[in-house]
């Protein structure tokens, strides 16, 4: 099988037993949104807090909306989830009364981007009296870490079960590793002995065979990616969220170097993605050499992005030329995932005004 440059791991097919995503290199993604959404059901069914002469309970989940994937890049699983929960609970006081009061306990914030204590829950009471009161500060000052303990057992169990299969294993982890190697040093050793005693007529014909296959290139086998998206904004909003620093870090939810001018360089993604600007016309165009990190040594990408600002939205389209044949499906899809689906969820672009109305 061809390889690209010195060796790209991913093409060694022998490092993997049954020769999926070797090294765990490519971009792989499940969808935990039908998962998450049972099991946060599950954990607040019948949810009881009860301290003293106060029990209060969870009646209901009354909004359940968001999503969460699990992504293995390059080796390491990445989590994303966005949650917005509304839970309807109700309590009463076990003593002097048989009243039930009811009210909303709101989670808009359940993110990888907050840590749990810094997750908010918002406590609020139907209707309001000396018992009711007495109640909503209960679930503030107790009530609110319960959940949060149970959201946290939602996170724990998240990554527990979709880092299953994720990460692959290679084939020298079943202990194999160190005898392929050693018989491949060997291999080496015996064919560089060879090598020692070619005689010197041997070594005049390779070194006229060499002369000539060396003025061979070898040649990729590249595609063109063409795409077009709509974005709820104005172009001079699209084009600051594609090279401010700020805002690129922000929809890459990772440290980003950008420096958006002619011939400045951007790293994107721990230094997966990287390039330069060619050229740059503000609200219209942007063109860059772009690359992955694990592609063969100098091989860039072209890639011409062009905005076109409309009456009530922006609509991008993107030409890249130079792809790997290999990479194709893979670049149109992480292209969608990790930059237009994303700035439209860090932005609100993907939705116009009057959309929400």
């Amino acid at each position: 099988m061809a390889k690209w440059g010195e060796g790209d791991p991913r093409w060694i097919v022998e490092e993997r037993p049954d020769a999926t995503n070797v090294n765990n290199w490519h971009w792989t993604e499940k969808n935990a949104t039908p998962w998450s959404k049972e099991r946060l059901q599950q954990l607040f069914d019948d949810f009881k807090i009860v301290q003293s002469d106060i029990e209060c309970a969870v009646d209901a989940v009354d909004k359940c909306t968001g999503e969460a994937t699990v992504n293995n890049r390059k080796g390491k699983l990445i989590f994303f989830y966005e949650w917005e929960l509304v839970l309807k609970w109700s309590g009463r006081l076990l003593k002097n009364s048989k009243l039930s009061h009811k009210g909303k306990l709101t989670i808009p914030n359940l993110s990888e981007e907050n840590s749990l204590e810094d997750v908010e829950l918002t406590v609020t009471i139907d209707e309001s009296n000396d018992e009711s009161e007495t109640l909503k500060q209960f679930m503030y000052n107790v009530g609110r870490e319960r959940v949060r303990q149970q959201l946290g057992v939602y996170i724990k169990e998240l990554k527990e079960e979709y880092s299953k299969n994720l990460i692959l294993p290679k084939k020298n982890d079943d202990g194999s590793g160190g005898a392929l190697k050693d018989a491949n040093n060997a291999k080496n050793a015996a064919q560089q002995k060879a090598a020692s005693g070619v005689t010197s007529s041997s070594s005049s014909i390779n070194s006229s065979s060499n002369s000539k296959s060396s003025s061979v290139g070898c040649k990729l086998d590249v595609r063109t990616l063409s795409m077009c998206e709509e974005f709820h904004c104005n172009a001079n909003d699209l084009y600051n969220a594609l090279t401010k620093p700020d805002m690129v870090t922000a929809f890459t939810r990772a440290p980003a170097k950008v420096d958006a001018v002619r011939g400045g360089e951007f790293v994107l993604y721990g230094g997966n993605v990287l390039g330069k600007f060619e050229e740059l016309v503000p609200e219209k165009k942007i063109q860059q050499s772009w690359r992955l990190k694990n592609w063969s040594s100098g091989h860039y990408s072209h890639v011409v992005i062009e905005l076109e600002e409309t009456s009530s939205s922006t609509m991008m389209t993107l030409k890249q030329t130079g792809i790997p044949a290999s990479e194709y499906d893979a670049m149109r899809t992480n292209w969608h995932r990790y930059y237009w689906h994303s700035i439209k969820q860090t932005f609100g672009f993907g939705s116009s005004i009057s959309d929400a109305l």
